[in-house]
């Protein structure tokens, strides 16, 4: 089956404005972050030079000028956004984006200080968007601003619920869409009120156009641009009568907003909903005396200021609060002036919100505290793994948990005051990120029900030579599946596999087909900085637990008569299994043993791939090396003998990515 793509790609590059960048972001996080899309913000550099296309389900382009995106993407970027719509691809573009999206531009012709025209490379209207529809615009200003009235062509939302006859949209500039040829086309919207310039016979306020096997969804109006986040503009005349205006009729604009995300292929909440906000984080231990003795070890990064505690790290502020203290008035205005975050071209700086944590040095953390995570099941989950594997004593004595954090991973590898002085073991979980890391560029907001953790491990750089930091990612790996295996009586069978060098796969449910398919369900992600000596490594582990969606999840896989795992226990599991593997690699290193169980879980075996970064050879994968852990393929010859020619390929994982289902080996950008 093929992967659903979850991204949502906003062009933030040349061309745009924070307030356009904004906008769009906050809507369309709203309406499709439920749905597990992530609305990342992307440059010209991430257009033109990173593997974008294969995970994208839309690219957006905000309003700005768009002669700005003319000068970044000319030639070669355009020609990769026409390839990945017309393959299937969705394009949305708004007032700007629509210009740039049309057969030609025509703005504020005779107006010599403001005219813009010419043809645009796109082209995915088949016609001109003229404008600006109304006089008064105005670049950098509000002074253009209008509240239009627009007329919903309902016949073109056919399956998209109950749509308003009419929405009042915020304006400044855009255009009226005027076709050449009515093929492939759909108006969506129509100017209800007279324009400054000729509409042609619709006044076409948004189209939608079928681009090859992709569709672009076009509009000269902001219905992206929601109210509440509208700033006073007191040397405008009327702007507040504006603002109120859209507010009382926001409730349309999201409807028809919704209606083009669907009409462009996306699954959209029926309710909108807002990013969480960052939560408190929860320090505690298993015996909780030894709370103290962390903060001891953390000294050195502690500053005080008016009697409260900090560590003021290289990316984020922690704020240590005592549970009897935490409703502390002074303290808790102190921080609530900082929770807004400061804005950083329209998108929420999470790292200038100071993060609160509350240290448990008497007892775990009450279920009333953290509803989502139960304290008492992971310790309880903890002693009852170290039972079974005697060489788990240590791993996860020292645990913080946060409801709603921005990346485990960020949290700890960002802040090299907290990092250097936690203890190998040390884990950070969390229920929901709104920063999720993966490789490359990928942030995503994690959903509830997923298991995200960090944990730290410090390799002593002197066993770095013999016991090379590749191998702790396939350690992990190892560890999950076996974690999963071992989680209790009768899920020895739950088919999930390892996919090079670090992806955790599940046997597809819903694929009913004689021949069995995998979908992915968790990754990880490994950091490393260097302190005093060791490496320290931040391992984060992310794994779709009881969230089915986007793909499955492990609950998914299970037969009727076992029962859901619990995201706490399994949290245990994994610590416990990674910390006896890892004792066992610090030991022997990756032993022929440690090779096999690697085997014995992943996808690849003696599956024929092909090279494209050596010119599209043909390999057979017979296993990784165990000297630096890169993956080994045996060339074959081009024919249907498929018999080796005696060369070997040996491939590193940071420099290449294994596309499984296409039997690819292709080169990291």
């Amino acid at each position: 089956m093929t992967a659903r793509k979850l991204n949502v790609l906003v062009y933030t590059g040349t061309g745009t404005t924070i307030e356009s960048v904004k906008h769009a972001i906050y809507s369309l996080r709203r309406l499709l972050a439920p749905n597990y899309y992530a609305v990342i913000p992307i440059t010209e550099t991430t257009l033109l030079k990173e593997p974008w296309q294969s995970t994208c389900a839309l690219l957006v382009f905000p309003g700005g000028a768009d002669l700005g995106y003319c000068r970044a993407l000319n030639g070669a970027g355009n020609s990769l956004i026409s390839q990945y719509v017309r393959r299937g691809g969705g394009y949305l573009g708004f007032c700007a984006g629509g210009y740039y999206g049309s057969q030609k531009c025509e703005f504020e012709v005779g107006n010599k200080a403001m005219e813009v025209i010419g043809p645009r490379e796109l082209a995915f209207f088949p016609g001109i968007c003229r404008g600006g529809a109304f006089k008064g615009f105005q670049y950098q200003s509000e002074k253009g601003a209008k509240a239009v009235r627009l007329h919903v062509q309902k016949d073109a939302f056919k399956g998209a619920g109950v749509l308003p006859d009419e929405v009042l949209s915020y304006y400044n500039g855009g255009g009226v869409f005027i076709p050449r040829s009515v093929g492939g086309v759909e108006v969506l919207a129509t100017y209800a009120d007279e324009l400054d310039v000729d509409g042609g016979d619709r006044k076409a306020a948004a189209v939608f156009c079928t681009v090859g096997q992709g569709s672009a969804c076009l509009t000269g109006p902001h219905p992206e641009f929601a109210p509440e986040n509208l700033s006073h503009q007191y040397d405008v005349p009327g702007y507040d009568e504006l603002i109120s205006s859209l507010k009382a009729a926001d409730g349309a604009r999201s409807t028809f907003l919704k209606a083009c995300l669907m009409k462009l292929g996306l699954e959209v909440n029926q309710e909108s909903s807002t990013v969480p906000s960052l939560s408190r984080m929860h320090l505690s231990a298993m015996t909780s005396s030894e709370v103290d003795d962390l903060l001891h070890s953390l000294q050195e990064a502690i500053t005080k200021e008016d009697g409260e505690e900090y560590i003021n790290g290289e990316n984020d502020v922690f704020h240590l609060e005592r549970p009897d203290t935490k409703w502390d008035m002074n303290a808790l205005k102190k921080t609530l002036s900082n929770e807004s975050g400061k804005s950083l071209d329209g998108i929420i700086d999470y790292s200038s919100i100071p993060k609160r944590v509350i240290i448990h040095d008497e007892s775990w953390p009450d279920t009333k505290e953290t509803p989502y995570f139960n304290h008492h099941a992971f310790y309880g989950g903890l002693k009852s793994y170290r039972a079974v594997d005697p060489d788990a004593e240590e791993w996860g004595d020292y645990f913080m948990y946060g409801e709603v954090v921005t990346s485990t991973n960020t949290l700890l590898e960002k802040n090299y005051k907290l990092l250097s002085k936690l203890p190998t073991g040390f884990t950070l979980a969390a229920t929901t990120q709104v920063a999720g890391r993966g490789r490359g560029n990928n942030v995503w907001v994690s959903p509830a029900g997923a298991l995200i953790m960090s944990t730290v491990i410090n390799h002593p750089a002197h066993l770095a030579p013999s016991r090379p930091i590749v191998f702790i990612q396939y350690l992990a790996a190892i560890a999950i599946v076996e974690a999963v295996k071992s989680y209790d009586k009768g899920y020895g069978d739950v088919p999930v596999k390892l996919k090079w060098p670090n992806d955790i796969y599940a046997l597809d449910p819903r694929d009913k087909s004689d021949k069995p398919s995998y979908v992915k369900i968790g990754g990880i992600l490994s950091n490393c900085a260097y302190s005093s000596g060791s490496y320290q490594i931040v391992l984060g582990i992310g794994i779709n637990t009881t969230n089915g969606r986007p793909t499955t999840s492990l609950d998914a896989l299970l037969p009727s008569h076992l029962a859901p795992f619990r995201i706490e226990r399994l949290v245990a599991r994994i610590v416990t299994r990674l910390e006896v593997l890892y004792k066992q690699f610090v030991k022997k290193g990756f032993t022929r043993e440690m090779e096999e169980k690697y085997y014995t879980h992943w996808l690849h075996g003696r599956q024929i791939v092909t090279l494209e970064a050596e010119g599209g050879v043909r390999a057979r994968i017979v296993g990784i090396t165990r000297d630096w852990g890169m993956l080994m393929a045996e060339e074959l010859r081009n024919d249907e003998s498929n018999m080796p020619t005696g060369k070997m390929w040996a491939l590193q994982s940071d420099e290449n990515s294994f596309d499984f289902f296409k039997g690819l080996v292709r080169r990291k950008v």
